[in-house]
């Protein structure tokens, strides 16, 4: 039985560890391997990687495919390491099926597995850290329903199938909205597809077949990002409300012209820097809780240019030369 969600108590004591010098048992090499490189979000999680490793004095190997869809890409990755023997790996699973073998293997091989932002169907992980999900796409649904006022027409567009953080979005969302009986869902089977080429071209086929529309959700950067670019081109930006999820320049750009409503953030420096903590706290032979929740907060032009907010959509990322 996997311990209870004590992120708060744990993250504490890991901080604790780093300032106090414990020394965490040498150079180890920690693979961290992302569901893909191109969106904004990942170089969020790189560089929380990246900032635990120098504190506890570990090396990131950070790799992962360049597009989210590339299942063999990822999976030959986790191999790679395997095969190089790697002290430990940090996965982000773009598919929640596909990765368990490649994962199983490493945990075969004495290779211990964090597994980070989107789950895996596999009980032999160290531990899970990650968003509340479903909790993000639930405070999604409560905003865009405030926002049409209870009534009225919306859509969803998906992201991609096996991705196991979106569902868990997409699932929280349908539950939050189906409590509205003046709302009614006119589409929630269409999905975006990896890139932001694919999720504009979903979304305009949507915005085609529904003139008439009150309200949008899209569960994460590019999927969001894609439908903005599809209503500033059908000329509907700022006409439909339209809730987000996670953070680019561009999508903060939205926000602030009216053509976004609002955007539910992840912490995904957190999510880098806790995973490879809690893998060397394990490395080390200490406890670690079985799942720890990152975070989840909503972003709206009201509240977008505080600091807290600000932390999120604009994190220092300068432990990345960039």
């Amino acid at each position: 039985m996997r311990r209870p969600l004590r992120s708060a108590a744990l993250l504490a004591s890991l901080l604790a560890a780093a300032c106090s010098g414990q020394e965490p048992g040498g150079a180890r090499r920690i693979a961290v391997i992302p569901k893909g490189t191109t969106h904004e979000f990942w170089k969020s999680v790189h560089a929380g990687a990246e900032r635990a490793a120098r504190e506890l004095g570990v090396e990131v190997i950070w790799k992962g495919p360049l597009k989210e869809d590339d299942r063999t890409a990822q999976i030959q990755v986790v191999e790679d390491f395997v095969v190089r023997g790697v002290d430990g790996i940090v996965l982000m699973p773009l598919d929640d099926q596909a990765l368990v073998a490649p994962a199983r293997e490493a945990a075969e091989r004495g290779i211990p597995v964090v597994i980070g932002d989107s789950d895996l169907a596999w009980d032999g992980r160290v531990s899970f850290v990650a968003t509340d999900n479903a909790q993000g796409g639930r405070i999604a649904a409560d905003e865009l329903a405030r926002l049409v006022d209870g009534r009225g027409k919306v859509l969803m567009m998906r992201y991609a199938e096996g991705s196991a953080s979106t569902m868990e979005r997409e699932r929280g969302f349908l539950e939050a909205i189906a409590v509205h009986p003046g709302i009614e869902v006119v589409s929630s089977n269409q999905y975006a597809g990896a890139t932001v080429e694919s999720a504009y071209k979903t979304a305009e086929n949507l915005l085609n077949s529904f003139p008439e529309l009150d309200g949008i959700f899209c569960p994460n950067e590019s999927s969001a990002f894609g439908m903005l670019r599809a209503l500033q081109d059908a000329g509907r930006a700022g006409q439909v409300r339209f809730v987000g999820f996670d953070a680019s320049e561009k999508l903060v750009e939205g926000l602030r012209a009216g053509q976004l409503d609002a955007l539910v953030l992840q912490n995904p420096v957190a999510i880098g820097e806790i995973s490879v903590r809690v893998l060397v706290h394990h490395l080390d032979g200490k406890p670690v809780d079985g799942r720890i929740d990152t975070g989840v907060s909503l972003a709206t032009r009201e509240n977008l240019d505080t600091p807290e907010i600000q932390a999120l959509i604009a994190p220092d990322l300068s432990i990345l030369g960039e």
